[in-house]
C-alpha cells in the first residue's frame, strides 16, 4: 500500500491542530499556466523538494470553500526532516500592527492511506480514495 506525503500548514491558526489539519502540497495557478507545471512548482515551494517523474492525474476535487483542487500523484521519496518551506507574512498577534513571517508548511510526513484520511482536512479525504482506487486499477 502506498504512503502519502502530506504537509502541515504553518502559522498560528494551525499550530495546535493535528488530525483534520494536514494537506497535500498545493497552490494557485494562473489560467495560462500548465496545471502539472504549477503542481511541481508549488510542491517545491512548500517542501523544498523537486517533484520529478511521471505523474498520475487524479483529477479535480471541489473543496468545502468552493475552490477546485487539481491533484497529481507520483512515486518518490523525501525526508520529512529535510523539508523547507517558503513563508508568508501575517499580522500577529491580530490587531497588533506587527507583521511576522511564518512557514507555509511547518512540517511534513508520510502517512498510510488510513492515517492520511484522519490527518487531512476533510475536503481532501476523497483524494486518498481516488489514489487508492487508481493504484488498484478501479
Amino acid at each position: 500500500m502506498p504512503e502519502l506525503f502530506l504537509v502541515h500548514p504553518g502559522g498560528p491558526f494551525w499550530a495546535r491542530k493535528d488530525d483534520g489539519a494536514w494537506s497535500i502540497p498545493k497552490g494557485l495557478y494562473g489560467v495560462d499556466e500548465d496545471p502539472l507545471a504549477a503542481a511541481r512548482r508549488e510542491f517545491t515551494e512548500e517542501t523544498g523538494f523537486t517533484a520529478q517523474g511521471d505523474c498520475l492525474d487524479l483529477g479535480e476535487f471541489k473543496q468545502p470553500s468552493g475552490k477546485i483542487v487539481r491533484v497529481f500523484a507520483l512515486a518518490g521519496d523525501a525526508d520529512p526532516a529535510a523539508m523547507t518551506s517558503n513563508s508568508f507574512a501575517l499580522e500577529w498577534p491580530p490587531k497588533s500592527g506587527r507583521m511576522q513571517d511564518f512557514p507555509e508548511a511547518d512540517r511534513a510526513g508520510w502517512f498510510t492511506p488510513e492515517a492520511a484520511r484522519r490527518k487531512l482536512v476533510k475536503g481532501q479525504v476523497a483524494i486518498v480514495d481516488a489514489l487508492v482506487a487508481r493504484l488498484q486499477g478501479k
